[in-house]
């Protein structure tokens, strides 16, 4: 394998900022001399013909102590950095001039903590290069290994052609953060902005390297597929996977804790009420049809609702935090999560792993693990002023719902309680760092609707005049929000839709 990376030592420099001390060493003894950066550039050439070099290498990073670094930006606004730059630049030209053709030579001087006084690392090769002034950036690259938390590898420039991506930047170009490989590395070959970025193994029998056209991302093990696995994402500049998040509306009702004169005194954080646009009619009342039989209706808990905490921010409310587990299933905050989503009185959205916290877009899709796949939908466009995000839970929670007969849907109510799954310490955050009695005294009420199953959907008939109702079809498109569901007259939800109250997205099933 060719060696895309050239990385060499230079020890026992008196003065690292002195350019003809790195380049060439004094006197005429070829034995007697240490190698420098002049030396290293001639026996390393670009390309050759025979035993003669036809052209060599004119980008060149040098990496000098941190210390020595810090004190010249310090005392000199970095001044002497600079100087070494162009005066190696001016001797790399004038040495090598005739071996340079078009090319335009360039150096890099950064600082490293690891290096010792009088060590000066060199690097240069086919892997290594350093952007114009100016050069815009092509792909912007980054690695994941629980495809929520990316971290930044590095940008590839119009003119780059080669970059090698690997466990540390010494033997490549960039290292990859969280690399589990140990040898081995990722070649990218830029052949110009009209073809797409190419990814090689290198060397070819290291690492097995496919691609996940669903996600967008590649997908790299050890070869025979054992062991962890690397995500590598590759975006053009301007174009990235993780759009903005939708903007925040500029004005929103504030929440107030409303006493509903309950015997407890407990009380619902509620929205004052905003502008709705007029309910689609409730469906016609139930014919004399043929209903299936009881068992099989069921309600199920089929997403969460991530609400905005800047609706409630004058009750207290931080942060809402919702943790899933290996198998996907919902997690307290802090228990054996394989990955939480977190939503702020910014009304940001987060993903948290144990490799960290970022903020993600909405939508999106996560892959924590192999077979393990996580939808976050964005709300519905007549929700967006109440909710962050849809999490969808492809094995919810689920009860049978009895034909026939009329439950209530609340706070505190027995019926469907295994699907208020929020109803629980920790979830909630207050802003002194305490924990909320339950996540469900936000936008929930006590009594919020009663339903009953019947053949030709689930009944709703609303309770509380200041819950917010909302029907949703199969795909968790809005329908309409629900204004109007009274004993009379009820609401009907159809087999395969959804029906929103709180933070909870219910699926009647019949």
């Amino acid at each position: 394998m060719p060696v895309y990376v050239q990385h060499e030592v230079l020890a026992r420099i008196n003065d690292v900022f002195n350019a003809e001390a790195l380049w060439q060493a004094p006197g005429l003894s070829l034995f007697s001399r240490r190698p420098l950066l002049r030396d290293l550039l001639e026996r390393s050439p670009r390309e050759q013909r025979g035993r003669a070099a036809t052209r060599c290498f004119s980008h060149v990073t040098l990496m000098l102590p941190q210390d020595e670094v810090d004190d010249d930006r310090h005392l000199t606004r970095g001044a002497r950095v600079r100087d070494l730059a162009q005066s190696l630049a001016a001797l790399h030209q004038k040495d090598f001039g005739d071996l340079l053709g078009a090319d335009e030579v360039r150096y890099q001087v950064v600082g490293m903590d690891a290096l010792q006084p009088g060590e000066v690392k060199v690097k240069f090769g086919h892997a290594v290069y350093l952007p114009a002034p100016g050069e815009q950036v092509l792909y912007q690259i980054s690695a994941s290994r629980d495809s929520a938390i990316w971290q930044p590898v590095c940008a590839v420039y119009p003119d780059q052609r080669l970059t090698l991506v690997g466990q540390d930047a010494a033997q490549a170009t960039y290292a990859v953060p969280g690399w589990p490989f140990g040898d081995g590395g990722i070649l990218l070959i830029n052949d110009g902005p009209d073809a797409p970025l190419e990814v090689q193994v290198k060397p070819k029998d290291a690492l097995d390297c496919r691609f996940d056209a669903a996600n967008n991302y590649y997908v790299i093990r050890a070869r025979g597929g054992a062991g962890p696995r690397l995500l590598l994402r590759i975006e053009r500049a301007g174009q990235a996977a993780q759009a903005k998040p939708a903007s925040t509306p500029s004005a929103r009702p504030p929440a107030v804790w409303k006493t509903r004169g309950l015997p407890d005194n407990e009380m619902t954080a509620m929205p004052l009420a905003a502008p709705q646009p007029a309910a689609v009619p409730a469906l016609a009342p139930e014919n004399d049809a043929t209903y299936a039989p009881v068992a099989r209706h069921r309600i199920t808990l089929a997403a969460l609702a991530l609400p905005r905490l800047s609706r409630y921010r004058d009750t207290g409310a931080q942060a809402l935090e919702v943790g899933l587990s290996s198998n996907l299933g919902l997690a307290a905050p802090g228990k054996d999560s394989l990955i939480r989503f977190a939503v702020d009185d910014a009304d940001e959205v987060h993903a948290i792993t144990q490799d960290g916290r970022q903020r993600v877009a909405v939508p999106s899709r996560f892959a924590p693990s192999d077979g393990a796949a996580v939808q976050l939908h964005a709300a519905p466009a007549g929700m967006a002023d109440r909710y962050a995000a849809l999490l969808g839970l492809d094995d919810g929670p689920s009860q049978p719902a009895a034909a026939g007969t009329r439950l209530v849907f609340g706070r505190g109510m027995p019926s469907l309680a295994g699907l208020r799954v929020l109803d629980a310490p920790d979830f909630l955050r207050q802003q002194d760092g305490s924990a909320a009695a339950s996540a469900d005294r936000l936008g929930l009420s006590r009594n919020a609707f009663s339903w009953e199953a019947s053949s030709d959907g689930l009944r709703i008939v609303r309770l509380a005049e200041t819950q917010a109702l909302f029907h949703l079809d199969e795909a968790l498109r809005l329908v309409a929000p629900i204004e109007t569901a009274t004993a009379d007259a009820p609401y009907v939800i159809p087999s395969g839709h959804h029906l929103v109250a709180g933070h909870y997205v219910l699926r009647f099933d019949a």
